[in-house]
């Protein structure tokens, strides 16, 4: 597969809980790393999937990222930590050649009745742009795996200039090949960007990389295209935490959190 022929797909399945992973997920810094979206939407797939509890939803999941992922063939497994009826705390983990690379944990709790009235504090989000603005400069990330599998549009700020920023984004193509993306997997696909979209360091001078990912859902996402507001803070003698807003044309739905890394440019 060649740069000017994108992939399709993010996955492949090969049975038993096995998966190629295609060009589609390499991640910003190199072509045979994964971007953490495609693989923390992968093991949320993995959590919806496994014995299913009708009337209960997938309402949180974190995921814990031990070692970088690799573009090759991943194995991924689920089980029940804490079963219950109307909470559950479901584990998984991902494996490579043997070898963990990432553990992830799920809340799946049960729906609330459907006559609450909603509570909700934060604003609408800002219109969908009807086009895409350029990024500006890259800056030598690799943009043609995960970055180009997106469809981006800002509202402001820029993954090439340090700074909050805000954006709608949707994926171009399913997480699986020949499966239809649930929302779920939808918002764990775009969260883990919430650190390059929100940094407000300097790319070519910190070094940057988060260990986990949160992602708390009060609701489902409705539709593809999802809004993400994000900001970064960091602290000498202290490390870097990363907070997001995820909504949909509907309003507020849950948030992002990322623990991080920060290092000098070596």
């Amino acid at each position: 597969m060649t740069e000017d022929a994108p992939a399709e797909t993010y996955y492949e399945p090969l049975g038993d809980g096995r998966f190629a992973s295609t060009a589609a997920t390499a991640g910003p810094w190199s072509p045979g790393l994964q971007h953490a979206g495609p693989v923390a939407a992968l093991v949320g797939r993995a959590f919806e999937r496994h014995d299913p509890v009708p009337g209960t939803r997938v309402a949180r999941v974190t995921v814990e990222i031990l070692s970088p992922v690799p573009v090759a063939e991943l194995e991924v497994s689920v089980r029940t930590a804490r079963p219950g009826k109307r909470v559950s705390l479901l584990e998984g983990e991902i494996t490579h050649e043997g070898r963990t690379v990432v553990r992830a944990t799920a809340w799946r709790i049960l729906a609330a009745p459907s006559h609450l009235e909603p509570v909700v504090h934060t604003a609408p989000p800002p219109p969908l742009p009807a086009a895409a603005r350029p990024f500006g400069e890259w800056h030598g990330l690799h943009v043609h795996g995960y970055l180009a599998s997106m469809e981006w549009r800002l509202v402001h700020g820029s993954f090439a200039e340090p700074g909050p920023g805000t954006v709608w984004a949707r994926s171009r193509i399913p997480l699986v090949v020949g499966e239809t993306d649930t929302p779920l997997i939808h918002a764990l696909r775009l969260a883990d960007s919430a650190s390059g979209i929100g940094s407000q360091l300097d790319l070519s001078k910190w070094l940057i990389i988060n260990t986990d990912l949160t992602v708390a859902l009060h609701r489902d996402p409705a539709g593809e295209w999802l809004c993400m507001a994000a900001s970064l803070h960091a602290n000498p003698g202290g490390s870097a935490l990363c907070e997001a807003t995820l909504a949909d044309r509907s309003g507020d739905l849950g948030r992002v959190l990322q623990t991080l890394l920060v290092d000098e440019v070596s």
